[in-house]
């Protein structure tokens, strides 16, 4: 993004300087809940993302716009922190990481849209102890094994009026990743009825699809195909990942706006240079990793005794 076009935002009004993170946050999410129908937040990072939701969500239930009745899942999050190379790496996965395979193997036997749970990791010979969903155990060489996506299971609490979004695509609700909905009931069993953005209704279990998160804001990456009549975009100029701050970012950010585009900054002098340069190359390339090094402890993970009772007796992952 050009220096004029964030001096076009700030001269109408729609650049703010908030010095410290959590006051920026709550600055953001008081906006937010001031006139939400419509309204998306874009963050560059996966960090923030989620102390947005959360503190939107929070602003939301005390104004009463979203129920304080809260129904506890625990949803599959993908592991950001995993490149898709880095995926072949047994040393890279962590106990009860839940897989998800995108493609058959007659090799392994793995089916096209099964899900395992990590059981053991051999680092020094590159080999994966997975528990499958009828409780049989699998070893493979996750070179060998392509396709795949990985998860943590982290708790979410959902209610009536949230605004959610799918992090992994469902065929059989014929839902795309990153769809958004808003929660419109939730039954005594814990069925979810939800309004897509697109006008369609659609009951599930999220006991079943598991693949949930709140959607009052996304990162940039995720915006991407999402509009709204407004747009609120959070730019911290320190943020550590540099790369995530660009002219792209910007672009994609500003864009996603049909009526308003407000940012929200760290330090409004930085902004033109946060938001100026180009994505680099260079910051696309993924860094080798030596797997001949001695392997550590905790890298060739044993399971923990009292989890082994828990995966050996199938495990409930959803679709």
């Amino acid at each position: 993004m050009k220096r004029e076009a964030v001096l076009g935002l700030e001269r109408q009004g729609r650049v703010h300087e908030i010095l410290g993170h959590e006051e920026r946050i709550t600055a953001i999410a008081k906006e937010y809940a001031k006139s939400p129908e419509g309204t998306l937040v874009v963050s560059p990072d996966n960090r923030s993302r989620v102390e947005i939701n959360l503190a939107i969500r929070a602003e939301m239930q005390e104004r009463g716009l979203v129920s304080k009745d809260e129904h506890r899942i625990e949803a599959l999050v993908p592991r950001q922190d995993l490149t898709g190379p880095e995926r072949t790496w047994a040393a890279r996965y962590e106990f009860n990481d839940v897989v998800r395979y995108a493609r058959a193997s007659k090799e392994t036997g793995i089916e096209r849209g099964e899900y395992a749970r990590v059981k053991s990791v051999d680092a020094e010979n590159n080999l994966l102890t997975v528990v499958r969903a009828n409780g049989s155990e699998l070893i493979y060489n996750p070179r060998r094994q392509q396709g795949v996506s990985v998860y943590r299971e982290e708790q979410r609490a959902f209610s009536v009026g949230d605004r959610i979004q799918f992090t992994a695509p469902d065929n059989e609700l014929k839902i795309a990743n990153r769809e958004l909905a808003t929660v419109e009931a939730i039954g005594q069993d814990g069925q979810m009825r939800l309004k897509m953005d697109g006008g369609r209704d659609v009951q599930l279990d999220p006991r079943e699809h598991r693949h949930l998160d709140h959607g009052y804001a996304v990162t940039s990456h995720s915006s991407q195909g999402q509009t709204a009549e407004r747009v609120l975009i959070h730019v911290d100029t320190e943020l550590a990942a540099k790369d995530l701050l660009n002219s792209r970012m910007a672009y994609v950010a500003v864009s996603r706006g049909a009526h308003d585009a407000q940012i929200f900054t760290s330090d409004r002098e930085k902004l033109p240079i946060a938001l100026g340069h180009d994505v680099s190359r260079q910051s696309a390339h993924t860094p080798q990793m030596d797997l001949q090094k001695t392997v550590s402890p905790q890298q060739a993970m044993k399971p923990q005794p009292e989890l082994q009772q828990e995966i050996s007796h199938g495990l409930s992952i959803g679709r």
